[in-house]
């Protein structure tokens, strides 16, 4: 003979029904009372509590001339019936929204060096002014930004990331095209830069990402080749070795205006057709709508907006 099969744990859960059934009828004592609250009828609540009887082993109301007085069972299980339903609520609740006054999360931003020298500052101040408790971790924009961003190990990705697969969100940001910087007392390029005077000056070459692997094709498709004496994983040392010599550095323009205006150095517009390309912020879909993350993505979005308006000569 087969042996009757042990019920599972779940299917010893109690209806959310019959838990509010419980709080309603423990507070009013009466059962008319209680299927009057709920919008149901009294039968149907009568059905309730025999099902409750039956699940919890316990008359749980006892009738009385004062009403239906709970039993030490029901006594004691009233704070976790409410506990419970407290946290069914809670599921299905509006989320919180994100007060960046008094938020003091910690936010990760993938970017490239060129954004940490020229975006990031920007980011900071209006963080600063706005949410004056919340942290940047500012990691190098890689290889690795999909999975960091897809983790949660970061939360945004600040430039151009492309071939992302799917699960991905992006939002466009500015435009980006290509510019040069020359010292302003270069002995030959003094107020224009042509493909001839590019080709025949020495250059630093700045050998990192997706912006150089975009250079290096535009030049190899227009058949002009440079004379390369320094190769820099950065920007960093740009413009010390630009004021300090004769060789050019060609960069997106963002990048070229900050430094030609922070460092006093000329900028012209690239002379071989190089593609502009797309700034953008990049996140996953397991983020899309949580409070905080859309409150930031929402402050680069109009952070940058308005910067395009204002300086529209920058090309970003």
């Amino acid at each position: 003979m087969k042996r009757p099969e042990k019920p599972r744990p779940d299917d010893l859960l109690l209806d959310v029904k019959l838990l509010r059934f419980f709080d309603v009828l423990y507070s009013t004592r009466r059962l008319a009372r209680a299927a009057e609250q709920l919008g149901q009828s009294a039968p149907t609540v009568s059905i309730w509590l025999t099902q409750l009887r039956e699940a919890l082993k316990d008359p749980l109301f006892v009738r009385t001339a004062s009403g239906m007085l709970p039993t030490p069972r029901a006594d004691a299980l009233l704070p976790t019936v409410q506990e419970a339903l407290r946290a069914l609520r809670a599921l299905s609740s509006e989320p919180r929204p994100f007060e960046p006054e008094h938020a003091d999360r910690v936010f990760r931003i993938c970017m490239t060096d060129g954004g940490m020298l020229t975006l990031l500052p920007h980011v900071l101040m209006r963080l600063r002014k706005l949410a004056p408790h919340v942290q940047v971790e500012v990691i190098k924009l890689g290889s690795d930004t999909a999975p960091l961003l897809e983790s949660g190990e970061a939360d945004l990705a600040i430039g151009l990331v492309p071939d992302l697969d799917a699960g991905f969100y992006q939002q466009a940001l500015f435009d980006q095209v290509w510019v040069c910087l020359v010292n302003p007392e270069h002995p030959r390029v003094r107020n224009r830069l042509n493909t001839d005077d590019y080709s025949l000056e020495g250059h630093i070459d700045i050998v990192h990402g997706t912006g150089h692997r975009m250079l290096a094709a535009a030049l190899e498709r227009a058949r002009v080749s440079r004379k390369v004496f320094v190769e820099l994983p950065v920007y960093l040392g740009v413009p010390a070795i630009v004021s300090s010599s004769d060789l050019i550095a060609t960069m997106p323009s963002r990048t070229g205006h900050t430094l030609a205006r922070s460092f006093g150095l000329n900028l012209f517009a690239c002379p071989v057709p190089v593609p502009p390309f797309t700034v953008k912020q990049y996140w996953h879909e397991r983020f899309h709508h949580d409070a905080g993350h859309r409150w930031l993505r929402g402050l680069v979005q109009s952070l940058f907006l308005e910067h395009v308006a204002e300086h529209p000569d920058a090309g970003a």
